[in-house]
Order: C-alpha cells, then sequence, then structure tokens
C-alpha cells in the first residue's frame, strides 16, 4: 500500500468514529426527551421559565423556550467540563 492510501484509510475510520458518537449522543438525547417528563424539575419548570417567548393568536403559535435553552445548555457545558478534567 502506499502512504496516500494509508491516509485515505485513516480519514474514513475518522469519519466512522465520528458517525458513531454522533450517533449515541443523539440516542441520548432521546432517552433525556422521554424520561423528561418524570423529572419533577424538568417536567413542571422547564420551557416555562420567565424568558421563555410563547406568543398564540387565533391559527397561530410561536413558542420558543430561550430561558430553558440557555439553562440546558449551561448545564450540558458543565458536564462536560467535569468530564474532561
Amino acid at each position: 500500500m502506499n502512504s496516500a492510501n494509508i491516509k485515505g484509510d485513516l480519514k474514513i475510520e475518522g469519519l466512522g468514529k465520528a458517525l458513531i458518537i454522533l450517533g449515541v449522543i443523539i440516542i441520548l438525547a432521546g432517552i433525556v426527551i422521554l424520561l423528561a417528563p418524570r423529572v419533577p424539575f424538568v417536567g413542571e419548570y422547564l420551557g416555562k421559565l420567565p424568558g421563555d417567548i410563547h406568543i398564540k393568536k387565533e391559527g397561530f403559535s410561536f413558542y420558543f423556550p430561550i430561558t430553558s435553552c440557555i439553562i440546558i445548555s449551561l448545564v450540558i457545558s458543565l458536564i462536560l467540563y467535569l468530564l474532561r478534567r
């Protein structure tokens, strides 16, 4: 095998690992979404926090949970920070 072929194989191998990691993240997100309503704080408050935008008009509804997204982002960032230490 020549060196160009080996480098190409390494790129494909890296892509494969990245896809597996992405798949695991998607599966974990699905599990969290399924179990979220059973967790007291998540089911009761998340999505209904001050700062979450919810506009209802006749025949139209717009919902953007910006505060909830920020809190989820902070929690995930903290967990990843602690795992990488």
